[in-house]
């Protein structure tokens, strides 16, 4: 918002407007609301119109991109900005698609979104969950089209997953960690492996998956194990993995403290921080979990840790 000088001409926040450098020379169409601290988000790097054949376009490119090299049942198929669509999200699982829309110019052409990808990837339905934190007052959940079960059922990377469209984190499952969750098979064959804040297990999972002997999950929250157990009986496994509810950094304390050691440990905890205010408590956190887990790998064992903050 900072970087306009001057705004002409009527417009109603979400409206789609032209931007022009300080020369007047074109830059870009966007949409724009001057009560978001970015009030401009970019379309098109180019004089065009941005309607319903647009967001077509936009949808069908991105699609067609992840036919290139992803699972369309098991993938992020629109990544907002990544994908020139500023502020869509939406996410794939099995047959229903998940979609978040957080910005209002978007908002605008969430229908044409639905009426596109109903026509690249069929889904039997498509679900919203715009219920971040910024716009959780508005309650925008709910079918869009199709019909949406309570829970999906999704296979990544052969491992399959129950997935709570309706009521888990974000749009359900955290698709970002599928290629990493594939690249943990060589360490964890015949091995004992601890994953640190499993969620709905699926770290663990793909580790009994690829042929860990003993698996244990550990999550705070008892409905994320009750979860994970599921989707460990879905797979057959329950006999190899388990899962404990427990706070990691009190597990790992005692663990530690005893001499109990694993083959593997995972760390996948979510975000310490999400301000720059809380960032020295947050690598404080880190390198606590960090140091415990390295001190409970054996000689030979890997640590694998992950950070989204």
């Amino acid at each position: 918002r900072s970087d306009i000088a001057r705004v002409e001409g009527d417009f109603t926040p979400g409206d789609i407007v032209s931007v022009y450098s300080s020369k007047g020379k074109f830059l870009a169409k966007a949409f724009y609301n001057p009560q978001s601290q970015i009030s401009l988000r970019i379309m098109s790097l180019h004089d065009e119109p941005i309607d319903r054949a647009f967001i077509f376009r936009r949808v069908k490119e991105a699609v067609d991109y992840r036919r290139t090299f992803a699972d369309l049942r098991s993938c992020r198929l629109i990544f907002a900005e990544s994908d020139r669509l500023p502020a869509l999200i939406v996410d794939s699982f099995g047959d229903v698609l998940v979609l978040q829309c957080l910005a209002l110019g978007m908002e605008r052409f969430k229908q044409d979104v639905v009426d596109a990808l109903v026509e690249e990837v069929h889904p039997q339905g498509i679900y919203e969950r715009s219920d971040v934190p910024v716009r959780r007052l508005e309650q925008l959940t709910g079918v869009m089209y199709g019909t949406v079960p309570d829970r999906v059922e999704m296979v990544e990377n052969g491992v399959h997953f129950w997935v709570d469209v309706k009521e888990g984190q974000k749009t359900g499952f955290f698709l970002d960690q599928k290629e990493n969750r594939a690249a943990i098979a060589p360490f964890v064959k015949g091995k004992t492996v601890l994953d640190c804040f499993t969620h709905t297990g699926s770290f663990a999972l793909h580790a009994g998956h690829y042929g860990a002997k003993e698996v244990t999950g550990v999550d705070i929250s008892a409905f994320a194990c009750e979860f994970a157990t599921e989707n460990a009986r879905l797979n057959g496994l329950e006999n190899v993995v388990h899962f404990v509810e427990a706070n990691a950094f009190d597990l790992l304390a005692e663990q530690s403290r005893a001499g109990v050691k694993y083959d593997v440990v995972i760390l996948d905890p979510p975000a310490f921080t999400k301000t720059r205010s809380a960032i020295e408590a947050a690598t404080r956190g880190y390198k606590e979990i960090n140091l415990r887990a390295m001190k409970m790998v054996k000689p030979g064992g890997y640590l694998i840790t992950c950070s989204c903050s």
